[in-house]
């Protein structure tokens, strides 16, 4: 597993904070299901369909 550290403004680091707390997440846990789930979309969409 990679370590990233990852900079956002105040104001962003809060409201995903938040975000997180309401899904009963942590934040890493929370940011990490928000990048799966992107980079998951995208593969499907950039996929040629049989």
């Amino acid at each position: 597993m990679i370590k990233l550290n990852l900079r956002l403004p105040d104001d962003l680091y809060d409201k995903a904070k938040t975000l997180a707390a309401t899904d009963d997440r942590s934040l890493n846990s929370w940011l990490v299901s928000l990048v799966r789930r992107t980079v998951e979309d995208n593969e499907r969409r950039s996929t040629p369909e049989a």
